[in-house]
């Protein structure tokens, strides 16, 4: 039998009902049999064929050093990976033994209770003593284990190298610098946004936050307050806007955009630079920039320093109902382990949550260095509470953003926020 170490899983979850996570049975069943069908619920991908393909050979694998057991993996669609949990916890019969979810999904389903704790099988795999520190902040729920980080999603820096030599720009050093530079690509070339940003794209704003000294909110004694309204955070908040409310990325056009049109524009060729994951980096390079781009961590607030990113990924963990629990955390242990996130970052370009097996990746792949050093400088999240998703949902942080755009003074702006955030945290 395989040792297995749980590792720490904390996300914040979504709704899974307009009123709330549903709220089902607190104790897992007693029974944990040792053969039949292991059920899997993995994400269903664009392109699932790469994913598929490690997949099946981590099944063949397993079913033969388990005899008796059959592994059923099924894929199910991300938009409706809501409704698709939410069936499981109400009804264990339909429920997966093992699951694929992302961690700003884990705090709502724990909330639901419809995880099981492997906090005590977290000292019983070797490999974890090499998971990334900060990707294993992102998989804590109140200090304890909800499933193994898979990958880990960073974002960074990307700039057209053919327009900064044009313009015999060097690569920013400090926020800002950033800002000065994409206010001057924009002057010398008002054919291009001097950075494609957008007013919805809260994953590259918080980075601007985090760099200033700033949070999003505090937890103390258990309880979850907005700190959006201090100094330091409205000091991120007003450089990151200024990047639009300053014309780089024209307001026009910039304050409604969302990460991933923020993205497509760099790719398009439309802007000069962009926050982009190294999940980007295939649709960069088959975009008109592919080729005439590099990557940079994206730069803090003192000259040289790296601002912390958001701490993005999907998660295997094992559901409470699993009457195979054993073979459940064993499969996640394969599956996760080493040996398999080298096998599905070369199939699909996941990073890996191991810090080892970073380095390996980055000293024998360029492209993949910046992200790698973006992570291990230390990464950051989301409050671990389920009062998070009513709060993502209601788009409270772009509206921040998108009301300084257009004129709201900072205080003012980050005030309402925060009376926002905490009355979606009630207490929490």
């Amino acid at each position: 039998m395989r040792a297995w170490k749980a590792i720490t899983v904390t996300a914040i979850g979504a709704l899974l009902t307009a009123c709330g996570p549903p709220q089902v049975q607190q104790d897992g069943p007693a029974e944990d049999e040792s053969t039949g069908t292991l059920r899997v619920w993995l994400f269903d991908e664009a392109t699932r064929g790469p994913k598929q393909t490690t997949v099946d050979e981590a099944v063949a694998r397993f079913e033969a050093e388990h005899q008796g057991v059959q592994v059923d993996v099924q894929y199910i669609p991300v938009d409706t990976r809501s409704e698709r949990f939410t069936g499981a916890f109400n009804d264990p019969a339909s429920a997966p033994d093992v699951a694929e979810y992302g961690n700003t999904d884990v705090a709502g389903y724990v909330a639901a209770g419809g995880l099981a704790d492997l906090t005590d099988q977290l000292g019983q795999w070797p490999e974890a003593a090499d998971l990334d520190e900060s990707v294993l902040e992102t998989a804590k729920v109140d200090g304890k284990v909800y499933g193994v980080p898979w990958y880990t999603g960073i974002r960074a820096l990307y700039y057209r190298t053919d327009v900064f030599d044009e313009l015999g720009l060097k690569p920013p050093r400090t926020t800002a610098e950033l800002v000065d530079t994409a206010q001057r690509i924009r002057e010398a070339r008002p054919d291009l946004y001097g950075i494609s940003v957008g007013g919805k794209y809260h994953y590259a704003l918080m980075p601007f936050i985090w760099a200033a000294g700033g949070d999003i909110a505090r937890q103390d004694g258990g309880t979850w307050t907005s700190t959006v309204d201090q100094p330091a955070a409205r000091e991120g908040v007003a450089t990151y806007s200024s990047l639009i409310s300053g014309g780089a990325c024209p307001r026009e056009q910039c304050a409604d955009m969302t990460g991933s049109q923020a993205v497509q524009a760099f790719a398009s060729g439309k802007a000069a630079m962009t926050i982009g994951g190294d999940f980007n980096r295939a649709a960069v390079e088959a975009g008109a920039a592919g080729g005439k781009y590099a990557v940079v961590p994206l730069p803090g607030k003192t000259d040289g320093s790296i601002a912390p990113a958001f701490a993005g990924g999907n998660m295997l963990g094992v559901l409470k109902s699993s009457k195979r629990a054993t073979l459940a955390k064993e499969f996640v242990q394969l599956l996760a382990g080493k040996e398999y996130q080298r096998k599905m970052y070369d199939a699909m370009g996941n990073l890996p949550t191991f810090t080892d097996v970073q380095q390996e990746l980055a000293a024998g792949d360029p492209a993949v260095a910046p992200f790698v050093q973006t992570l291990q400088a230390g990464t950051r999240f989301v409050p671990t509470t389920d009062g998070w998703s009513k709060i993502d949902a209601q788009g409270v942080l772009p509206t921040m953003v998108q009301q300084v755009i257009t004129g709201t003074s900072v205080e003012e702006a980050t005030s309402g926020a925060a009376e926002q955030m905490n009355s979606a945290f009630e207490g929490r």
